[in-house]
């Protein structure tokens, strides 16, 4: 055989692909960890891993802790505080479960045994109440929680019972915190007022807008209907909670007489109200054939796109003439409330900024992310179950928040509500 011959004999040569030099099975490795070499699946996946490494870690610190109370084993110290008292089990907080782990045990010197600190900190309940409620706003079920964690590993506090329990605790908790948050330092320049139902319960809702453009929840209160009594709740909380009811404020809804006449009772004159013009579009629409239903709605949005308010104004009044005799309802329907749909335009705001303030969607796409994050409720127990519901979604849409689309502009709207309101009270003292 040549030389080249056994060269190409020795290059054809393969180690067995269960074994390493190591001696260590196919697919595992060797890890030095500060408790010790440990034997690690490096084919696992990579959580799965640094769980199991983690552990490792985890009785190495308890280890730790147990020699700074006790002093290194076999070692004889009249000055320790504390004696190794054997090892019990117990339970830590990792990946959305409560999972079982032996710990060292420690007796003081009267007999009463000390806590570690490690230990301590590892059986905290807040992170894993903190888990499964961001688990339940991403719309995982309480039956399918135990399936979306990701660490495979056996545990407890992951039944659907359980779930249940911690995510109610944990809503509780963030309900009263929420809903006594001061509001005296916020400078608002709009608000927006609106309803959502949950199940048979309304909650009404706030949402503010203020000199930077940032909105802002202000809160929310549980009904059966948008009556004035539940919307002046709402209102008079948040006074009660510091919001000023002296400044001049663009107050922002729908149709709704109850929440007109509840900031008419608060506000005052210092309420200017400005009425949706897609709900007034969809109303008057909604009255109409098909066919002309969509030309009038193509008519009003034209109207409100303009910059006059008086040739606005004429517009929307020669439009309600024109239906005045085959649809008497929608012409009705046309002038009811038809100058508090125009006032942004008497404002003399720019477009941009008219385009965030001159419907409630700002707020309905609040109220849609509430929808979303209770998606998975089939069932309203009772009030208290649709306002913890509610604020959860509401927190949830403030993290998503940015300003409005004109902020720059708001300078303008706050010079004209110190105007409008001044008129105001000439045309009242005169």
């Amino acid at each position: 055989m040549s030389k080249y011959s056994k060269k190409r004999e020795k290059m054809q040569v393969k180690t067995c692909p269960c074994e390493n030099r190591d001696g260590v099975a196919g697919g595992q490795r060797r890890v030095c960890l500060p408790g010790g070499e440990v034997i690690i699946n490096a084919r696992a996946e990579l959580l799965e891993t640094a769980v199991e490494a983690g552990f490792q870690v985890v009785k190495a610190m308890l280890e730790e802790d147990v020699e700074n109370l006790c002093g290194f084993r076999y070692c004889h110290q009249r000055s320790r505080k504390a004696f190794r008292w054997g090892e019990t089990t117990g339970e830590v907080t990792l990946g959305g479960r409560r999972v079982g782990i032996d710990r060292p045990r420690v007796r003081g010197r009267r007999g009463k045994e000390k806590i570690l600190p490690t230990y301590k900190l590892l059986t905290c309940n807040d992170p894993l109440n903190e888990r499964i409620l961001e688990q339940m706003v991403v719309g995982v079920s309480t039956r399918r929680y135990k399936r979306s964690l990701e660490v495979n590993t056996e545990g407890r506090a992951t039944s659907k019972s359980a779930v249940s329990r911690r995510f109610v605790l944990r809503t509780q908790q963030q309900l009263v915190e929420w809903l006594s948050r001061p509001l005296g330092e916020l400078e608002l320049l709009a608000l927006f007022l609106d309803g959502i139902e949950m199940g048979e319960h309304l909650m009404v809702v706030g949402v503010g807008v203020d000199a930077k453009g940032n909105k802002r929840v202000l809160g929310a209160w549980e009904g059966s209907t948008e009556n004035t009594i539940v919307c002046q709740a709402l209102i008079s909380n948040l006074a009660e909670r510091g919001l000023s009811t002296e400044q001049p404020l663009l107050v922002v809804i729908d149709g709704s007489k109850a929440l007109r006449k509840a900031v008419k009772q608060t506000f005052g004159q210092n309420a200017i109200v400005q009425r949706c013009q897609q709900h007034k579009r969809r109303n008057v629409a909604g009255q109409l054939p098909k066919g002309l239903g969509n030309l009038v709605d193509l008519r009003m949005r034209q109207a409100y796109q303009s910059d006059n308010v008086d040739k606005a104004q004429r517009t929307l009044n020669n439009l309600a003439s024109q239906l005045e005799e085959e649809h008497p309802g929608a012409a009705a329907s046309l002038r009811e409330g038809l100058e508090e749909t125009l006032t942004v335009i008497a404002l003399g705001l720019p477009k941009t900024l008219r385009q965030s303030l001159q419907t409630t969607n700002i707020i309905e796409s609040t109220l849609s992310i509430v929808r979303d994050v209770s998606r998975n409720v089939k069932r309203w127990q009772n009030g208290g179950m649709a306002l913890r519901w509610t604020v959860t979604g509401l927190i949830e849409a403030e993290k998503r928040f940015k300003r409005i689309r004109g902020y720059r502009a708001l300078p303008i709207l706050t010079e004209a509500l110190q105007q409008k309101r001044g008129l105001d009270n000439l045309k009242e003292a005169a």
